[in-house]
């Protein structure tokens, strides 16, 4: 079967010589929630610029449908929905008027379009607001309006780009939980944009981890996360000069030692049973008289899988 979405070494480089995406590869089956995890910059959102056929590559190829993006870019954008991380609504029209003109656009024919604009309203619970001005909305009615607009003439494949950002955790939620439903009973390809380690995880049937432009791993969530083995213990050194090299020693020597990663004044050490190694930990970094301010026990997170490929959590490099 053709995949949905097909990327070869994708290449993009803007004037000036900078260069966002390089050599990016990747395949998105039917009917499949793909998701591009990393942080701001890594070069995702130019990627599904390349794919919605806003931008040309500057190498490599892509196809949506088994449709070359450059070589027939309208016979794409027939087959697409897309949501920008920038909504573009117009705050003096009504959300029926804005997904009537988006259909018309499309030359969805008029009854129905009609229909259809009705059924959107209603699935994404905007129908008591359908004739109120958008700009009265609230960030998470606009953020479900943005996404029924991107799916009036009924796309075989939707792109998310950074769908939630900017939204409260309820309105997230909701949206998640939307994008899931729409996923799973209509059997629509979603390739979704995230920064977020708990929307990926969430969402994504298939994901991958970019970074620099590249993918460094790709699998299903669970997959990644199980590439880890133990237990994460992660502690948080006190004292302005905290002796971080000490307690990583210290750490290793303890059993059922795997590996650390060394955070600022954070450590995240692995263990084969964590849950029998804390009290131990805390001891020999009194013993070392090294201060403890915090201690927690999980399991290999996406974000414990970003920090062991890149040496820095996701967390840190969204705030650098």
């Amino acid at each position: 079967m053709v995949p949905a979405i097909k990327v070869e070494h994708l290449r993009k480089v803007y004037p000036g010589g900078v260069e966002a995406v390089r050599d990016l590869s990747f395949s998105v089956p039917t009917g499949c929630i793909f998701g591009l995890l990393g942080p701001n910059g890594a070069g995702k959102s130019t990627t599904v610029r390349v794919l919605v056929t806003l931008t040309l590559p500057s190498g490599g190829r892509a196809k949506v449908q088994g449709i070359d993006v450059v070589k027939h870019e309208d016979r794409v954008r027939h087959q697409i929905g897309y949501v920008s991380q920038a909504s573009a609504l117009d705050a003096m029209a009504t959300a029926r008027e804005i997904l009537t003109l988006q259909g018309q656009m499309f030359r969805v024919p008029g009854r129905q379009l009609k229909t259809r604009v009705d059924e959107l309203l209603e699935g994404f619970g905007l129908a008591h607001a359908a004739d109120r001005t958008v700009g009265g909305y609230s960030g998470g009615m606009k953020r479900r309006l943005d996404l029924a607009l991107g799916l009036v003439h009924r796309p075989r494949v939707l792109f998310l780009d950074e769908p939630t950002t900017g939204l409260d955790p309820e309105s997230r939620a909701t949206l998640w939980r939307e994008v899931q439903t729409l996923a799973r009973e209509t059997g629509l390809t979603i390739l979704l944009t995230t920064h977020y380690l708990e929307e990926a995880d969430q969402l994504a049937d298939q994901l991958a981890i970019v970074e620099h432009g590249q993918i460094i791993v790709e699998g299903t969530p669970d997959e990644l996360k199980n590439r880890l083995e133990g237990d994460v213990l992660t502690i948080e050194l006190g004292g302005p000069e905290s002796d971080t090299a000490s307690a990583a020693e210290a750490l290793s020597r303890l059993n059922g030692f795997i590996g650390v990663q060394i955070e600022d004044r954070t450590l995240h050490a692995r263990f084969v049973h964590g849950a029998s190694i804390v009290a131990a930990a805390v001891s020999a970094f009194e013993d070392r008289r090294l201060e403890v301010a915090q201690v927690a026990l999980k399991r290999p997170s996406l974000d414990d899988v970003y920090l062991s490929l890149t040496g820095r959590s996701l967390g840190e490099v969204e705030a650098a």
